[in-house]
């Protein structure tokens, strides 16, 4: 005869050593799938949740940290992510403690893979962007914010503007006469001896944070693509030369120090009338140095 037993219950029998309230206690790094959704489609994705409730009650041993999982299971798993629907599972930790709680948080760390076409020839590839969406429920109210990272190429315009007397000075004692024959320049310039210098280029990088206000959720493909187009030099998927050579005209359109880079940036963020509170890093991975070129910048209030 097969009879249900009682099981310990330690979390709720027994009460703390010590008496303390404790800010956050919960579990990371919990896979789950979850929808990114993008002008119709859904975007799967695997991300790593950590999960967290407040312990309020002083004398309180241990939160149930069991329901915070089944909750990531069964309100947050292959469903798309939105105010909503974060709303409701951060307002279900904290009711699922049974009042040893008044507030709850969530991180949920992925990888957006978005599909991207080249610049010219109408080849298509794939690239991830790292994401981490990051929500908090104090006393019923509920902030989100997004980060994301930009790869980006940056032109130094020193180095350009280097680049460009080395070669005025190559072709004033190349073509030392008082007319020049256009053919032949054409040719000087294509060939080898055209490449007298070349400006350094540096894969760069933008890890932004943003805070919306109550009640919004960014469509994150659209953002990513309003940063891109924001720099104007996004890093590309497949390319065949006619991209290339229209990837190195960007470039030169586009000369930047991490200064420049940042206030494109920034300026982006100001419009943005959704956006509360932003912190932003730029940073340059110098071809020239051995050290990186950085800008840190957030929203000033006055």
């Amino acid at each position: 005869m097969i009879t249900s037993k009682i099981m310990p219950d330690v979390a709720n029998s027994d009460v703390a050593n010590y008496a303390r309230k404790l800010q956050w206690v919960g579990m990371e790094k919990i896979s789950a799938p979850i929808v990114i959704e993008n002008n119709g489609k859904a975007i799967p994705a695997v991300a790593k949740a950590d999960l967290y409730v407040s312990l309020d009650q002083e004398a309180v041993k241990g939160i149930h940290m069991s329901r915070l999982h089944l909750l990531l299971n069964n309100q947050l798993a292959n469903t798309t992510i939105n105010f909503d629907t974060i709303d409701a599972l951060l307002k279900a930790m904290v009711e699922s403690q049974q009042g040893i709680s008044n507030s709850a948080k969530i991180n949920l760390t992925f990888d957006l893979l978005l599909e991207k076409p080249s610049l010219l020839s109408n080849e298509q590839g794939y690239q991830s962007y790292p994401i981490t969406v990051a929500a908090e429920n104090n006393r019923g109210v509920t902030t989100v914010k997004t980060t994301l990272e930009i790869p980006y190429s940056s032109t130094c315009p020193c180095s350009a503007s280097l680049s460009r007397q080395l070669l005025s000075e190559a072709l004033d004692s190349e073509f030392y006469s008082n007319t020049i024959n256009k053919e032949q320049l054409l040719q000087w310039i294509q060939s080898k001896q055209g490449s007298i210098a070349t400006p350094h280029s540096q894969r760069s990088y933008a890890t932004i944070t943003m805070q919306y206000s109550n009640g919004y959720f960014p469509d994150l493909p659209s953002l990513v693509f309003q940063l891109e187009e924001a720099i104007g030099t996004p890093v590309q998927t497949a390319v065949k030369r006619q991209d290339e050579q229209e990837f190195a005209r960007l470039n030169a359109e586009n000369l930047m120090f991490c200064e420049d880079a940042a206030r494109r940036f920034k300026n982006l963020l100001e419009h943005q009338t959704n956006i509360t509170d932003y912190w932003f890093k730029v940073e340059h991975q110098e071809s020239l140095h051995a050290h990186n070129a950085v800008v840190i910048d957030q929203k000033y209030t006055d």
